[in-house]
């Protein structure tokens, strides 16, 4: 099922179609949570769609999914360069090419990351009065973020007029008496282009003190006219008007006490302004938000509740019910036990994101996702089933069936994660059925768990030496002796790796034995880094035309060292 969706995903993607791609990527992710390339794909589609921030959300989940996969981090750097975040873009491109150097979507997006950087260091040119207000995705993200703009990128005409001063500011001339042009232009600037009242959005509690207002200068009383009387009003639209005035006092009140931790009063204060004004919630969410700090989470849950019941009623703005449902999440997620407990918590956040996805909001989620995890590793740890699964393994091994013998090695180590022994097992299962990174890598954990296990030594050594990565091995025995220096598998080992060290020194291995060598040797990072240093690019001309410079180089242990890597490479041959 999540293999079909994601086969629509990614036919809606290439018609251009990215708003059906995100829902069939959302479908295939609901149908298969873990999977990365689901979450990269969204990643994309919603980049396509100028969706940054959730485009950066999605790019994050996919390297938390999949750490060593490269494309995750490509996801990653293109989401922070639509926000123009330069400096976050190039850091994640850096840390792909760390994993796959050779990946050429990392490279030319790095470098598009630090030509931006420089271009927002540069300042805006002095060709263009309003800078680099116009170009590059952060138009439209900006755009997309406002809710005075966000409407028009529904209109055809709009989004014509403004890819083509996009294209050339210069025609912005053309559009000035458009007057969505001019928001757009404010938007864009940071400045308020049109008069009018401001509509002001409901109150929160401060997280600060506001800081003290200056006093005003006095000015020189002047005489004006008369103003005209004010229109009557009824009694009951005067009274209601009363009851708001008084409302806020009592909100105000509620946020000066809930400032010095004063919760039983600021209590007091926002009922009463709820019984004052029934048609403003933020009373009531500012009275969750006071229960939640008390440790009240029942009472925090009835108020988000309410809020969001009355918010739906009054037509409330999105904004403030994702807020009292991300309030509610995190009184479900403080009074959470075990992992089943953060389920509901965990539905609360996705619920809010619907209704406005915001940072603070898709933190709180991916936190609660990360501790359910957490708990539920703990709720599965037992150590006795742990053994009695790498037990079973052993019997598989013996009888030489392999991916049997993995399977119960996993369950244990799903068990047990810190067995430095499954790890150990299973490299040498991978080892058996040819699987080299995968037997690497447990070895390497292995080892990180138990530094003295000598058995962590063998495995990764016999791993690399069927790599043919002879000096690699040499070193892991060797390292392996320093903390069992009789063990009989580490001392052959190096006898191993000596032989076919000195075999490539002496010059006896067959024409497609040096080619293959070669060939592996230049795609070493380490011998690619000392054929391209100039220390040891005229060394090795010294070594071929000037004796008496190569004598000397013989004596510098670091320069003999790169000189016998190069050798067991088959780069260089000495004669």
């Amino acid at each position: 099922m999540a293999d079909e969706a994601k086969a629509k995903g990614n036919a809606a993607f290439s018609s251009g179609d990215f708003n059906a791609a995100v829902t069939h990527f959302t479908e295939a992710i609901n149908l298969a949570p873990t999977n990365h390339v689901l979450y990269s794909n969204r990643s994309a589609a919603y980049a396509s769609l100028n969706k940054y921030i959730e485009a950066l959300a999605d790019a994050k989940k996919t390297v938390e999914v999949k750490p060593d996969w490269g494309k995750g981090y490509s996801r990653l750097g293109a989401a922070y360069v639509g926000l123009s975040q330069y400096s976050d873009a190039i850091s994640a491109y850096k840390r792909g090419l760390e994993i796959d150097p050779n990946n050429e979507a990392l490279k030319s997006g790095l470098a598009d990351a630090q030509a931006g950087a420089a271009r927002s260091r540069a300042g805006a040119s002095p060709m263009n009065p309003f800078g680099d207000a116009f170009s590059g995705p952060e138009m439209w993200a900006k755009l997309t973020a406002d809710p005075s703009t966000r409407a028009f990128l529904q209109q055809p005409d709009f989004v014509k007029m403004m890819q083509e001063i996009q294209t050339n500011p210069s025609n912005l001339n053309l559009y000035l008496k458009d007057h969505r042009v001019m928001q757009a232009l404010g938007v864009l600037l940071n400045v308020k282009l049109r008069g009018g009242p401001a509509g002001a959005e409901d109150e929160e509690i401060p997280e600060s003190p506001p800081a003290p207002k200056q006093p005003e200068p006095r000015k020189e009383e002047k005489k004006s006219e008369p103003e005209p009387e004010p229109m009557e009003v009824s009694e009951e639209e005067s009274e209601a008007k009363k009851r708001k005035a008084e409302a806020i006092k009592e909100k105000e009140a509620g946020n000066a006490a809930y400032k010095k931790k004063d919760f039983d009063t600021a209590i007091q204060h926002y009922t009463k302004a709820i019984e004052l004004d029934d048609e403003d919630i933020s009373y009531i969410m500012n009275r969750a938000a006071t229960y939640l700090e008390m440790g009240q989470l029942e009472d925090c849950i009835k108020d988000c509740d309410k809020a969001v019941e009355r918010g739906r009623e009054l037509r409330a703005d999105y904004k403030m019910i994702s807020k009292a449902l991300t309030r509610k999440g995190t009184a479900l997620v403080k009074m959470a036990k075990g992992s089943k407990d953060f389920e509901p918590a965990i539905e609360m956040f996705q619920k809010a994101l619907t209704e406005h996805r915001n940072p603070d909001t898709l933190k709180k989620l991916n936190d609660a996702e990360k501790a359910k995890k957490e708990l539920e590793q703990q709720e599965y740890f037992d150590p006795k089933l742990a053994d009695e699964e790498r037990e079973k393994g052993n019997e598989y091994f013996k009888q030489q069936k392999y991916p049997e013998a993995i399977k119960h090695y996993t369950e244990s180590l799903r068990r047990n994660p810190k067995d430095p022994k499954a790890y150990s097992n299973r490299a040498a299962c991978y080892t058996k059925l040819g699987a080299m990174p995968e037997g690497l890598k447990d070895a390497e954990k292995c080892i990180e768990l138990d530094p003295t296990f000598a058995k962590g030594y063998t495995r990764k050594g016999a791993v690399q030496f069927f790599m043919k990565e002879y000096e690699k091995a040499l070193e892991t025995y060797q390292e392996g002796l320093k903390h069992d220096a009789s063990n009989q598998e580490l001392l052959d080992g190096v006898r191993r790796c000596v032989q076919q060290i000195n075999k490539a020194s002496r010059g006896d291995l067959s024409p497609d034995e040096l080619k293959e060598r070669q060939a592996k040797g230049m795609q070493d990072p380490e011998i690619q880094n000392i054929l391209q240093d100039p220390v040891m690019r005229q060394v090795l001309i010294d070594f071929q035309e000037n004796p008496k410079s190569a004598q000397e180089h013989t004596k510098n242990p670091m320069v003999m060292n790169k000189i016998q890597k190069l050798v067991s490479a088959g780069i260089v041959q000495l004669r």
